[in-house]
């Protein structure tokens, strides 16, 4: 069996696509899923209690999901907010793939998915949704969030998911201390084990 991670770009794997059926932004949806790939079974815990606590997100411009996987929280948000670009970024082609299909699928024409430098550099985010890849190390998840974070519009806010066991508490602390002035971060609320961090951009 291949080495595969759900972060990795290219899996080798065998694909082996399965359907599910989901419920997002209230509709029950018939998706896509494959192996090397996260959570393929349906909607994992952690996006799923950042689901629950979140607020409807903007009702137009640009949003962004980071870390898109197969599509649930880009697709929620597209649903949400029709009148919205709603942008889904990851790295693993395969689930650039299926996100895709899975946007087609659910009528969320206006998402667009695809590598983080496919992403115009000049555009800025008035929502971001995001359940970020804590396994893919410390270091490569900080340098994640310093590049997506910062491009929030003023009177925007991002909403991330961190287990608790898995340094929810650590992570807000990190950004924090990290973002510049004018980002202002709470834990929201706690799901289950799962945190939920809200970083609001005033200025």
């Amino acid at each position: 069996m291949a080495n595969d991670h759900y972060f990795s770009a290219s899996p080798e794997s065998a694909a082996r696509p399965r359907q599910i059926r989901v419920t997002l932004a209230g509709r029950t949806l018939e998706l896509t899923t494959a192996a090397g790939v996260f959570s393929p079974d349906g909607v994992d815990r952690g996006t799923a209690a950042l689901l629950r606590a979140v607020p409807a997100p903007a009702p137009d411009g640009d949003l962004l999901d980071v870390g898109c996987g197969w599509g649930p929280l880009a697709i929620s948000m597209a649903l949400h907010s029709p009148e919205a670009r709603v942008w889904g970024v990851d790295v693993n082609e395969r689930v650039l793939d299926l996100a895709r299909a899975n946007a087609q699928a659910a009528g969320a024409s206006n998402v667009t998915v695809g590598l983080p430098d496919e992403v115009p550099a000049d555009l800025r985010f008035r929502t971001i949704w995001s359940n970020p890849p804590i396994r893919v190390g410390k270091d490569e998840l900080h340098a994640i969030l310093e590049l997506w974070v910062p491009r929030l519009e003023v009177g925007g806010d991002a909403w991330l998911v961190v287990s608790k066991d898995l340094g929810g508490d650590t992570l807000q602390r990190w950004l924090r201390d990290t973002l510049p002035e004018g980002f202002a971060v709470e834990r929201a609320t706690t799901d289950k084990g799962f945190r939920i961090i809200r970083v609001h951009r005033s200025a």
